[in-house]
């Protein structure tokens, strides 16, 4: 084909629907993958990366970022959009709310969000998406607007807001999420949601299975009750303390409360996000058997996957739910291999040093929650899935194809198939490299991944076919573009 921009030569591909990889030139035009087939032709004035020995991955779908959380939002745009970048990342899907943090301000979504867009245009290099969480009635009663819109059409419960801080213990809740007075995020707010996503759904039946609601799963009351009962025995700290302080059963607890939520209010798209601990998914397992009707998606972390409490590098690995036990981690693997899981994120959340830590470094309880780690997202998959037998073409799934399906960017994303974006990530399955946060391209600078070897390394990535790293160097800037869900 003559009239093609680019062609990537000589790459094992990982195609959907095989298990093995399969050796194809991949041809671009416009941005989109015109042509898959061996030993194109390279015509003159087309642009040809030689990837011999090395395999293409559809680009990650990061379904779970928090850009401007902690930094400004058009800085972290920037800044970790290019960590995105670094680890094969082509998509990443931000969370975003009103209240304390992100832009600070509380309103409506017909006022924030507009400026939600205007602080990221042009700023990153990947593209990107919002998750919105209606935290007032008014949301709830935006949410047709936000889908018909803006092309929003998947949101988000925090189920331990209402009487639990983003860190610790809250009695402030009002003050915290800027929410009207005489209104209370709690389990009647979650249920009005529910229903206010599930209105929207039977509004827009053509593309109802991709309006969906993702809930953050844990009970404050347990975790306040739990952080006591640490804090006064004295005998844990560090990140073990944390886990302990927000136990697994707060997560099982908060899952059974939202899967009858949803089987009251007819809502049968529903994302459990970040499962942390096998209670946690084998509450899930029981809500779906229990409610087969609810059509459960579930997510866990690269983070809960790599690392666990005892062995991450410093308590700059908190973040909610909590780093586990490693029995708890070697649950949540044998859950990836048995198809239980449906999709791996980085739940990236930059939060510089400066900001992390307390007055005292060693008080986990001081310090504030999350960390980075899109950089990381696809190596550390192919490392610990290929010692667990887990398929390249699994791999994809979990960290393309599934997410991009399931949150409206199925048409144009999450594949390398003919027709579809070319967002690729071309990576060296034997390249063995050690994690140090002074390589990252993220502002922060530490990482609970420090010291960790990883046997694969993306090379190069490409957004719509524009190269955006090359040879392990981010290249671009900007260039990355909001999409208006579901794609067409």
């Amino acid at each position: 084909m003559s009239d093609l921009d680019l062609i990537i030569k000589n790459a094992d591909v990982v195609v959907a629907g095989s298990a093995l990889t399969q050796q194809l030139d991949i041809g671009i035009k416009d941005g989109r993958i015109a042509v898959l087939a061996a030993d194109l032709q390279v015509e003159p004035g087309v642009d040809l990366v030689d990837a011999a020995g090395r395999t293409v991955f559809p680009g990650v779908v990061d379904a779970h970022q928090h850009w401007g959380i902690y930094n400004p939002l058009s800085e972290d745009a920037a800044t970790e959009s290019r960590a995105c970048a670094q680890g094969g990342v082509t998509t990443a899907l931000n969370y975003m709310r009103t209240g304390q943090y992100y832009l600070n301000r509380g309103g409506s979504y017909a006022e924030f969000f507009p400026e939600v867009l205007a602080q990221t245009e042009n700023r990153s290099v990947v593209d990107y998406a919002f998750h919105l969480a209606p935290m007032s009635r008014g949301h709830i009663d935006e949410i047709p607007a936000l889908v018909k819109e803006h092309g929003v059409t998947s949101f988000k419960i925090f189920m331990f807001y209402g009487s639990h801080g983003l860190h610790g213990r809250s009695d402030d809740q009002r003050s915290f999420l800027m929410t009207p007075e005489g209104e209370r995020y709690d389990y009647a707010h979650f249920e009005f949601v529910m229903r206010g996503v599930q209105a929207a759904r039977e509004q827009y039946p053509e593309f109802a299975d991709q309006i969906s609601l993702s809930l953050h799963c844990e009970t404050a009351e347990i975790m306040s009750a739990y952080t006591k009962l640490v804090e006064e025995d004295g005998s844990l700290s560090g990140l073990p303390a944390y886990s302990a302080s927000r136990p697994p059963h707060s997560e099982g607890l908060a899952v059974t409360i939202a899967s009858y939520l949803a089987h009251e209010t007819g809502l049968p798209t529903i994302n459990l996000l970040h499962l942390t601990s096998r209670k946690a998914v084998d509450a899930s397992v029981r809500m779906a058997e229990a409610f087969p009707h609810v059509d459960f998606r579930r997510e866990v972390t690269v983070g809960h996957l790599l690392a666990d409490c005892d062995t991450a590098h410093g308590i700059g690995g908190k973040v909610n739910p909590p780093l586990r036990p490693r029995e708890d981690v070697e649950a949540l693997w044998d859950h990836v291999l048995d198809g239980t899981i449906d999709w791996v994120v980085s739940d990236h959340a930059c939060c510089r040093d400066e900001q992390k830590f307390g007055s005292d470094r060693d008080d986990v309880f001081l310090a504030k929650s999350g960390f980075g780690g899109a950089e990381y997202l696809l190596a550390g998959m192919i490392t610990e899935g290929r010692k667990r037998g887990l398929g390249l073409d699994r791999v994809a799934q979990l960290t393309a194809t599934n997410p991009a399906e399931r949150y409206g960017l199925g048409a144009t994303k999450g594949a390398i198939e003919v027709g579809k974006d070319a967002d690729l990530a071309i990576v060296d399955m034997d390249h063995t490299w050690t994690v140090r946060a002074e390589d990252s391209e993220s502002t922060q600078e530490y990482t609970p991944f420090e010291g960790a070897e990883l046997t694969a390394k993306v090379t190069d990535t490409f957004v719509r076919g524009r190269q955006v790293m090359t040879d392990g160097v981010v290249t671009a800037t900007g260039g990355g573009r909001y999409v208006a869900r579901p794609t067409a």
